[in-house]
């Protein structure tokens, strides 16, 4: 079954694309991403109360719902790497594209945690709903003294604000690499991950820098 697999998503590979599931993580990824910093932008304004209250119950639960996403994109990258573009070319950019994913997987994790711990620090602490249908319990934190619940909050909204201030940094700098890519350097590292909706075509340059054809690897199927 694996070997079927990898033979599909060669078929995107030997091109310098993502498979169909790696295309969609990324852009409902990205969408999320974006709608979760707009959201937890406008929260702030919020006055104290019911309805704040609500909208960090449902700020929460899309971030549970972005780290499972995370987890699943990393388990399918595991299992089905991505291309190998020109954005492996050898050299400081390509070590800074690799840095950013790295980054951007960190953040993935770090942002859902540190906010499911202010929200378990919120006394009584109420489940919340991945996905808005399995329930994830707050974080044991109930037994703690109400000094200890406030150093847990504060620590980890420090955490959470800084990560969100990475991320709102990284976010135009990754749109604007991609750009670069596209109308500068005039390669295949953004064309490869936009959904394919018309008929297969090669770059005009061609995927330079991916693998070579599966039936020429000595293995024929293993990445």
């Amino acid at each position: 079954m694996r070997t079927d697999l990898l033979r599909w998503a060669h078929s995107y590979r030997s091109r310098g694309r993502y498979t169909p599931v790696g295309v969609t993580f990324h852009w409902v990824m990205a969408a999320v991403v974006i709608f979760q910093l707009a959201t937890g932008w406008w929260i702030q304004r919020y006055l104290a109360g019911g309805d704040k209250l609500s909208a960090y119950a449902l700020h929460s639960q899309i971030g549970l719902t972005l780290l499972a996403l995370g987890l699943l994109r990393l388990l399918w990258r595991l299992v089905v790497p991505g291309p190998v573009n020109d954005a492996d070319k050898p050299g400081f950019s390509s070590t800074i594209a690799h840095l950013t994913h790295a980054i951007f997987y960190a953040l993935f994790t770090i942002l859902p945690l540190s906010g499911w711990a202010m929200w378990s620090a919120i006394q009584p602490a109420r489940p919340l709903f991945l996905g808005g249908l399995i329930p994830v319990p707050a974080m044991p934190f109930h037994d703690l003294s109400r000094a200890w619940q406030f150093r847990v909050m504060d620590l980890a909204m420090d955490v959470h604000v800084a990560g969100v201030i990475v991320l709102a940094l990284l976010v135009p700098a990754h749109a604007l690499a991609a750009i670069k890519h596209h109308l500068i350097d005039q390669d295949d590292v953004f064309e490869g991950m936009l959904p394919e909706l018309t008929d297969r075509r090669e770059h005009p340059q061609g995927a330079r820098h991916s693998p070579p054809p599966l039936a020429d690897r000595p293995d024929g199927a293993r990445d």
